[in-house]
């Protein structure tokens, strides 16, 4: 990847049905089949094994659970605490495998253990994710001969981030087949309004085809519009230059407001080449979400599309939501299952623990828009109160620095011991979004030794805050 790093990339009405053991119940009908549930995938468990970091000593556990890989490390100094770490998007195609948290040093350091799984499957299975993380947390005690741990946390990156936020949703506790109580969480650069993503993805499509002159065009033909589309829009659009035309700038606008509106770094985010080819190759997919699900979710029917900042639509506007294609999903594509959690879990923004939130302004992949979703959701169902997010100024996805992370995880750990909220960023409110110094109270540019060198040197590029 050039500068970013993919580490990242239900309601409940009823009662979960179980099968009962002494007769009587029927057994829930049987799901129907998806393409995903026929599909699987190579893991190497020699490249499971790893080492300690330099100057640590620690017990290191490696093995396969259920199909999932795992990795397990635990200090000498033990602190009986357990930080579960989901990782991001794998692809289609590749082998499962374990990511080591980025906050590993920080962890053993400090007397945590963590844990990860690969999944048992690759594409974006955020069911896969919960089940098979949290079938490690409860086999943390089974498989290192330890007590069970007094803590278990969980954070998580890009697509473990949807993970991260769906392991604590009430939903997900009432119809997982392994259920887990974490105490704290902190989902990073997340998908935090789950299938809304999908939704921008295509909102985004249909409005380059309106300004390309294609609006009625269907989007699974993507194909053989998609250079007519980008031609018009752009006079380059290449991994390393994307320059907008007049209708391209209207394009812009749209985009700047479906990502979360006029603030810092958006322009660095949107002129983003590389990753803007990434969000395009999204474009054409027909709802499914690569076979995750039988039918479409895809849903822009509510979408309203603006070019500028101002909440009221221009003449320019309201022709533009009237005429742009509305996509529409099929009717329970994403229901409750019978038998567990949704293909896709719900974030309902109903939780009742501490969770601390980063998310980059300039993310065009997994728009800061995800935040403002989440934090309405959130305030809808009362959780809001457990809810603190932060805004880091950089332009692509999931480009933290290792202490923005740390502190994360600390204020998250500190508030959940001692009750004590820790300080966040407004997110809803424009005018606050909008401001030259927005992000800059829980940036960290300083590079450690465990940073990423690409993440450290793209901040150099950013625009500094403003002085005091």
């Amino acid at each position: 990847m050039p500068i970013f790093r993919f580490i990242g990339f239900v309601a409940m009405g009823g009662v979960m049905l179980l099968a009962a053991c002494g007769g009587g119940d029927s057994p829930p009908e049987p799901e129907e089949v998806r393409p995903h549930d026929a599909r699987t995938f190579p893991l190497d468990e020699s490249s499971l094994a790893f080492d300690a970091l330099p100057g640590t000593t620690t017990t290191r556990f490696h093995g396969v659970l259920d199909g999932a890989g795992y990795r397990i490390e635990v200090p000498q100094n033990w602190n009986g605490r357990l930080v579960m770490y989901a990782h991001g998007y794998r692809g289609t195609s590749v082998p499962l495998t374990v990511s080591n948290p980025p906050i590993r040093a920080h962890l053993i350091a400090n007397g945590y253990a963590w844990a990860a799984s690969s999944y048992s499957k690759n594409y974006y299975d955020v069911r896969a994710g919960v089940e098979d993380t949290n079938a490690l947390a409860l086999a943390f005690s089974r498989l290192t001969g330890l007590p069970e741990p007094t803590r278990r946390y969980i954070i998580g990156h890009s697509m473990g981030g949807h993970i991260t936020g769906a392991a604590i949703e009430e939903e997900t506790f009432r119809t997982a087949r392994h259920k887990v109580r974490y105490h704290g969480a902190v989902p990073m650069c997340g998908v935090m309004g789950d299938t809304e993503l999908f939704n921008y993805f295509s909102a985004y499509q249909t409005a380059a085809q309106y300004f390309a002159g294609v609006p009625l065009y269907p989007t699974t033909g993507w194909a053989d519009i998609n250079a007519l589309v980008r031609s018009g829009l752009f006079t380059t659009f290449s991994q390393t230059e994307i320059t907008p035309t007049a209708d391209g700038q209207k394009l812009k606008g749209v985009v700047m407001n479906l990502t979360g509106g006029s603030r810092p770094i958006f322009e660095e985010g949107f002129a983003n080449a590389a990753l803007q080819q990434v969000v395009w190759g999204t474009f054409g997919g027909d709802g499914t979400i690569n076979g995750i699900l039988n039918a479409s979710v895809l849903d822009t029917r509510d979408m309203v599309l603006q070019i500028d900042s101002d909440p009221a639509l221009s003449d320019e506007e309201t022709l533009l939501n009237q005429r742009v294609l509305r996509v529409s999903p099929v009717p329970e594509a994403n229901r409750l299952r019978r038998d567990g959690l949704r293909w896709i879990p719900k974030i309902n923004g109903q939780f009742s623990v501490p969770v601390v939130s980063l998310h980059t302004l300039g993310d065009m992949y997994v728009p800061f828009s995800m935040q403002q979703i989440y934090k309405r959701r959130a305030d809808a169902h009362g959780s809001g109160a457990w809810l603190v997010q932060r805004a880091i100024r950089a332009p692509s996805h999931c480009d933290f620095t290792v202490a923005e992370q740390v502190a994360a995880f600390d204020d998250m750990v500190a508030w959940e011991q001692t009750g004590v909220r820790p300080p966040g960023d407004e997110v809803l409110d424009a005018a606050t979004v909008a401001d030259p110094a927005y992000g800059c109270r829980f940036t960290v540019n300083t590079g450690g030794p465990f940073d990423n060198p690409a993440t450290v040197a793209v901040r150099g590029l950013m625009p500094a805050c403003p002085t005091p």
